[in-house]
């Protein structure tokens, strides 16, 4: 470097203006760094706030309160002619003897209105669990034995703190007797609070305080083994053919953007397909999770191939030429080399689809997998829903007590999200090798 440009080169970086824009740059630095950390922490900030608010309406759903009465298995109610058969069992009138039992407890009660608002207490599943009780236990009968029942979903309100009491009563949906009622038997220690068991043990029901995601559970669990079970094979032989062995032409061409294209359709445009072509054209049942899982089959195929292909793609050259230079052939290198390399990445991909998937409703409302399903599904082709159909038909519930329920199905959804997602992250580490 000459004297004249080293002069020059000194005043450049020494003069001021240099300094200047030296510090304007450092200050853009930090500004962009404040930004991304503000931007961070506000995207954190907003996922815990909804997740805290679901939370938070959702946690009473995982509990209930029920009362233990003295109840009376008078053998004239249930088997009024001594026949022993199951069958006269499971006809008897139950809710007489809840409302002996009630009765019993409030002998001050006497006017008709009064009885009828002291038995709205009950829930409506009471008396089939007495019927339960006693198909499961025939000695009971013409004994006396303390039974635990479910309340009203109103009276569950009440003692989880959801029905205000400063409010005229005409604004409220328990009387001020009511009201008196249960106080009654909370201070004589007939109430208790617990887990809702019945919410992860029964399917849907009218009833709120009856009403369970294990049906719904069940359902997903049926119309998602369908789902990969159809998508895995065809998306990665469709994978494995395009990117192996598949010629470069103007076909395969077309066949990769409609691929691509597919991944881009709205998911409701599935479920049309699937309404007119699996239900309408072949008669599949209606509302079963063998039609789900194909519809849902058919939305998650694109993306399981696109993240096949990539996974294939990944796989160094190297490892081609150097099977096919010891002897093996195209198929044999693609077995037992290729895609055994390529498999974390074709499981994450396919778990992260999977995931898409379960959080899909749209399709599956055209199939019909929005009907109100009260029994656990038994097989493929038997009645179903799934969790995310359930909570779009409690949303719409107008009871209250519904709100929780919707809620704490939401955080039963987003655990099945977050196990998955966490099976695809350790998949992706145990099996993952950098090249």
């Amino acid at each position: 470097m000459s004297e004249g440009t080293r002069d020059v080169a000194i005043s450049w970086t020494d003069s001021e203006a240099a300094e200047r824009r030296l510090r304007k740059r450092y200050a853009a630095e930090r500004r962009f760094r404040l930004y991304g950390v503000l931007s961070i922490a506000a995207a954190l900030g907003a996922l815990v706030l909804l997740l805290g608010s679901i939370a938070v309406r959702g946690y009473s759903g995982f509990f209930g309160h029920s009362v233990t009465l003295e109840i009376f298995f008078d053998p004239a109610v249930i088997d009024p002619e001594g026949s022993g058969d199951p069958s006269v069992w499971a006809r008897a009138n139950y809710e007489s003897l809840i409302r002996t039992s009630l009765y019993a407890e409030f002998p001050e009660v006497s006017g008709r209105r009064e009885k009828r608002r002291l038995r709205g207490l009950m829930s409506s599943g009471a008396a089939y669990e007495l019927g339960d009780t006693v198909a499961s236990d025939p000695a009971i009968l013409g004994t006396r034995r303390a039974v635990t029942l479910p309340i009203s979903d109103d009276a569950d309100l009440f003692f989880k703190g959801r029905v205000a009491l400063d409010v005229p009563e005409g604004e409220r949906r328990l009387s001020d007797a009511e009201v008196g009622w249960l106080q009654t038997l909370d201070e004589r220690g007939m109430i208790q609070g617990g887990l809702n068991t019945r919410f992860f043990t029964s399917g849907d029901s009218r009833e709120p305080e009856l009403a369970g995601v294990w049906g719904s559970v069940v359902g997903t669990a049926l119309t998602l083994a369908v789902t990969l079970a159809l998508c895995f094979p065809l998306g990665v032989a469709t994978a494995v053919y395009l990117e192996e062995f598949a010629p470069r032409n103007r076909w395969t061409d077309i066949i990769e953007v409609n691929i691509n294209n597919l991944a881009a359709v709205p998911s409701i445009v599935f479920g049309l397909l699937g309404l007119a072509f699996l239900l309408n054209f072949l008669a599949l049942p209606r509302s079963a999770p063998l039609v789900g899982g194909i519809v849902l089959a058919l939305l998650t195929l694109p993306v399981v191939i696109i993240a096949a292909r990539a996974a294939l793609a990944a796989v160094p050259p190297s490892v081609r030429e150097a099977a096919l230079g010891v002897g093996a052939s195209p198929l044999q290198c693609v077995v037992h080399h290729v895609l055994p390399l390529a498999t974390p990445g074709i499981l994450t991909g396919t778990i992260i689809g999977m995931a898409r998937a379960l959080g899909e409703t749209a399709p599956l409302l055209m199939i019909g997998m929005v009907a109100f399903i009260v029994d656990v599904p038994t097989g493929l082709t038997s009645p179903a829903t799934v969790l995310p159909v359930q909570v779009f038909l409690w949303a719409d519930s107008p009871e209250r007590a519904f709100e929780a329920l919707t809620a704490a199905a939401i955080l039963v959804l987003l655990l099945f999200l977050v196990v998955m997602n966490l099976a695809a992250v350790l998949l992706r580490n145990r099996f993952e090798r950098r090249w």
